[in-house]
């Protein structure tokens, strides 16, 4: 710029970082007005903390219109973070956000008629955002479900640590075992009273009535499905001191001393956390310390991911429950489901579950639409298709997909039934209350790395999606049932659908399957089809490989309606901690599968049994290690 006077300005923005700017004078003070209004901008809107709204760590106070106003005021602004100062919040359920949520494998219309949720803190709308927890301790009070993500995207949830001052889950310990009495330790954060000589337990606002029992046994850490409860609650009971009672018990009682039982209802009316129809979301670092009635669900959402999450008890509880139900559940996702470097310990059912939801066909309305209907009383009123959706048409007898079409249009008849109209005619051999309708298109591909699964009576992982699944280096140690299932229902719970390529590999299996599961197998393959047919198997493509397997019993694989399933490499050593129970004598059971592979087993310890038993197939539709012995019944 000659003949005009310039000025050379140095603006400090991050040391050392230096910018310089050359230009006129009047040019350089608008530019530096605008710096730093943006920079004000900045300041004000890209971080949101939640103490500017009066919200402030162990007042033990109700934060939750507080805290919900900050997650407005991110909405509002665009901010890109949400920061909780470390420390705990304490949430109850009066002004809490309240809103109409119907939620796959809860409640059924009679248990709980009412679908209205209780949130805590509800996120609805809001696009790219952190929540920067800083190990914050959100403790909720009475039923709530904690966190919903509603409609959100690119939503990241990192060091929130969840907890409950009372929850659901109740637990006592036997500590004098005694001819005509016993003598039982309630924990300290169970809520008890004694009412008429029979024992009540309460929460904040609740009692628990329809109880289930789980019996831990610390000896072997496993977890036993127990009538005891049942027992003691119909028993004289009086109190000792606080928190130390006595229970005159019948002659013929005896229970275990050292033996701790954990007590819930049954029904499902929250959720730990709910993500609902959202996408890529990720929780990092998230501690679930109790989730009730069930754990974090993903319902209809897409590329959902789980790193580092711990669904625990916290250490300093002394607690065995982290979850009611599930932990984590994910009902009709899409995209990839990445669940990495989590631990699992604590659930009165499965670790994780993913699968569909197959709806049956109830009326043919014309020659491109159909009523569908939910056919399990615990799922049911969400939308399962959407338009755009493929869809298979599965025989459920035989489990197997037939044609495809696409989805039209969608809408609700009731809550258990669902019009939609096909871009096709649907096929003639569709029968009708029988039959189901498969949405391909909400199915993802799935990986489960790095985990550990402990104390649960049930399962540790169900899978089940036609897209590519990983399960690798995982630690199963003591699950109740089989460490890894693989099913496809259109008889039961209905969640679809047939496997098309699973890789199970590096995995390490600890005396797994105690309390059953298809065979009582440490891996189960389970189809619900009626119809066998080693020829036209429902699953295809599952590979177990580099597993290690120590096994108290005698099952290990229990596979139906499979073909292309290969067991290669893997390692069989006996335990001895836990006594062999099961009826099937047999290391393999294989029903109506084709083209099985069974070579390079390295065996430790005394085996109980090498041998396969065959069912619905053929010999030569197996292909096996020498040392192995066949038995087979073909009917």
């Amino acid at each position: 710029m000659p003949n005009k006077k310039t000025i050379i300005f140095t603006l400090v923005i991050t040391n050392p970082t230096l910018i310089k700017i050359k230009y006129e004078k009047k040019t350089l003070l608008y530019i530096l007005a605008i710096l730093l209004v943006q920079i004000s901008k900045a300041q004000s809107s890209d971080t949101i903390f939640i103490t500017d709204f009066g919200v402030k760590p162990y007042s033990y106070e109700n934060s939750v219109t507080q805290i919900q106003a900050a997650i407005e005021a991110c909405k509002q602004k665009g901010a890109k973070v949400l920061s909780f100062e470390k420390g705990r919040y304490d949430i109850w359920p009066e002004s809490a956000m309240r809103k109409e949520y119907y939620i796959s494998n809860t409640s059924t219309e009679s248990e709980c008629p009412s679908k209205i949720k209780t949130v805590g803190l509800l996120f609805e709308n809001i696009q790219n955002l952190k929540v920067e927890g800083n190990g914050a301790l959100l403790m909720f009070h009475g039923k709530m479900t904690t966190i919903a993500l509603d409609h959100c995207q690119d939503i990241k949830l990192e060091e929130l640590h969840v907890d409950f001052e009372r929850p659901a889950g109740s637990e006592l310990r036997y500590i004098a075992v005694n001819k005509n009495y016993v003598d039982v330790a309630v924990h300290r954060d169970t809520n008890y009273e004694i009412v008429d000589g029979k024992i009540n337990l309460y929460g904040e606002g609740w009692r628990s009535n329809k109880n289930h029992c789980i019996e831990y046994n610390q000896e072997t850490e496993s977890f036993h499905y127990s009538q005891d409860w049942d027992i003691l609650s119909n028993s004289p009971v009086q109190e000792i001191s606080p928190n130390l009672i006595r229970f005159t018990i019948p002659a013929d009682f005896h229970p275990k001393k050292g033996n701790t039982l954990t007590i819930r209802d049954v029904v499902r009316d929250q959720v730990g956390m709910f993500i609902h129809q959202s996408k890529n979301v990720t929780l990092n670092g998230m501690q679930m310390h109790y989730m009730h009635g069930l754990g974090i669900i993903s319902q209809y959402s897409e590329n959902i991911t789980m790193n580092q999450v711990k669904c625990m008890p916290r250490s300093e509880s002394g607690r065995l429950l982290a979850a009611s139900a599930d932990m984590m559940h994910f009902s009709g996702c899409k995209g990839k489901i990445l669940i990495d470097g989590c631990y699992f310990s604590g659930a009165q059912d499965d670790g994780i579950n993913i699968h569909g939801t197959n709806l049956k066909v109830v009326e043919k309305i014309n020659s491109n639409t159909l009523n569908l209907r939910f056919s399990h009383g615990q799922s049911y009123g969400f939308q399962a298709y959407f338009p755009g959706d493929t869809v298979a048409f599965i025989k459920s007898a035989t489990m197997q997909r037939g044609s495809t079409a696409c989805v039209r249009s969608v809408k609700p008849i009731s809550n258990y039934i669902w019009q939609v109209e096909f871009d096709q005619k649907t096929p003639e051999w569709l029968e009708l209350n029988h039959d189901c309708v498969e949405n391909l298109t909400c199915t993802p591909s799935v990986v489960i790395r790095n985990n550990y699964f402990t104390r649960t009576s049930t399962r540790g992982t169900l899978v089940t999606t036609p897209r590519k699944v990983v399960i690798e280096n995982n630690i199963y140690y003591k699950t109740g049932m089989s460490a890894i299932l693989i099913e496809g229902d259109a008889e039961g719970w209905f969640e679809s659908g047939p496997v098309c390529d699973v890789q199970i590999r590096s995995n390490t299996f600890i005396d797994c399957a105690y309390n059953g599961g298809p065979g009582n197998a440490v891996i189960g393959i389970n189809p619900s089809n009626s119809v066998i047919n080693a020829n036209n198997p429902v699953h295809k493509n599952i590979r177990i490989e580099n597993n290690t397997f120590k096994i108290f019993d005698y099952p290990v694989l229990y596979a139906k309606s499979t073909e292309g399933l290969s067991f290669i490499n893997n390692t069989i050593e006996r335990t001895t901690q836990l006594k062999p129970s099961t009826s099937n004598k047999n290391l393999f059971y294989f029903n109506g599968c084709n083209n099985v592979k069974i070579q390079n087993i390295i065996y430790k310890g005394d085996i109980l049994n090498k041998n396969i038993q065959l069912k619905n197939m053929k010999r030569k539709q197996l292909k096996y290690s020498s040392e192995l012995t066949i038995h087979s019944k073909n009917n």
